[in-house]
């Protein structure tokens, strides 16, 4: 028996002069709470609004609780299908590279974008060599975005190409439209390596169809790719080659182009070890 429940007796106690009642039955006898038979924590209130949703701040009135917002952030970051790899990625831990002009820039327009959203018109294309960051500055992006309330999606391209091929099949519980539809209405949308998977014409259809929309819809859209506006060899890809002139000219517009060089980050493990 707790404290709590126990009688206090006085110190000359005088014997009750009534006959000794029956025991009350265990079901009906004084309990502790639930919590201390079942040993589970009791639930604790946000400080700040006692769960209520709103706090309020000295001198300025109510606003939404910070418990809600990271709740929220939490809820995004998981839709958002950020791949594990990359959970780390932000601007904070953006890899410094001395004297390198291009990147500099590219981590700026990052920043600037992020700074400015929503009041911006025009998404980033990441553009440049494999392991300059491009995906990280990406991620990066998304997920301050995601800070600021934004929903967002990533999307490796040949994965979601892959996801849409899948769902072709008669066993599959999935249609195209499931796949595309949260590609389409997705707030802010990173589609990673585009041009990296053989442009066929279903490829080159399916790219047409998911850009177009988004274009249409003045959807923000951020794109990375290894593949270059300038043919600096006779054999060598643009991507107006991988993803045709119709949607390279759409991207003029809906982004804005950050060209990227310089060593592959990869490369660092190798001299390290």
């Amino acid at each position: 028996m707790s404290k709590d429940s126990a009688k206090i007796q006085p110190l000359f106690a005088v014997p009750d002069p009534q006959p000794e009642r029956e025991a009350a039955p265990a079901s009906t006898a004084a309990s502790p709470p639930s919590s201390h038979r079942t040993g589970a924590p009791e639930p604790t209130l946000c400080p700040h609004c006692f769960d209520t949703g709103m706090e309020v701040v000295a001198g300025k009135g109510a606003r939404r609780c910070r418990c809600r917002v990271q709740k929220t952030q939490a809820m995004l970051l998981e839709a958002a299908r950020i791949p594990r790899r990359y959970d780390h990625c932000s601007l904070q831990n953006f890899y410094n590279v001395k004297g390198n002009q291009t990147i500099w820039r590219a981590f700026g327009e990052t920043q600037t974008l992020v700074r400015e959203f929503p009041s911006v018109e025009r998404g980033l294309i990441f553009m440049g060599p494999v392991g300059v960051g491009k995906t990280h500055l990406s991620v990066a992006l998304l997920r301050g975005l995601i800070e600021k309330g934004a929903g967002g999606l990533f999307y490796e391209f040949g994965s979601l190409l892959k996801e849409i091929q899948n769902s072709y099949n008669p066993i599959s519980q999935t249609s195209e439209l499931k796949v595309l539809a949260p590609v389409f209405d997705a707030e802010v949308l990173v589609l990673d390596e585009l041009g990296a998977s053989k442009p066929t014409d279903w490829v080159r259809d399916t790219m047409m169809q998911i850009i177009n929309t988004r274009y249409n819809d003045r959807k923000l859209t951020v794109f990375t790719t290894n593949y270059s506006d300038l043919r600096r060899a006779p054999q060598e890809e643009t991507l107006e080659d991988r993803i045709g002139v119709r949607l390279r000219s759409r991207l003029y517009e809906m982004c804005k182009t950050v060209l990227l060089d310089g060593e592959d980050y990869r490369k660092r493990y190798e001299k390290q070890a």
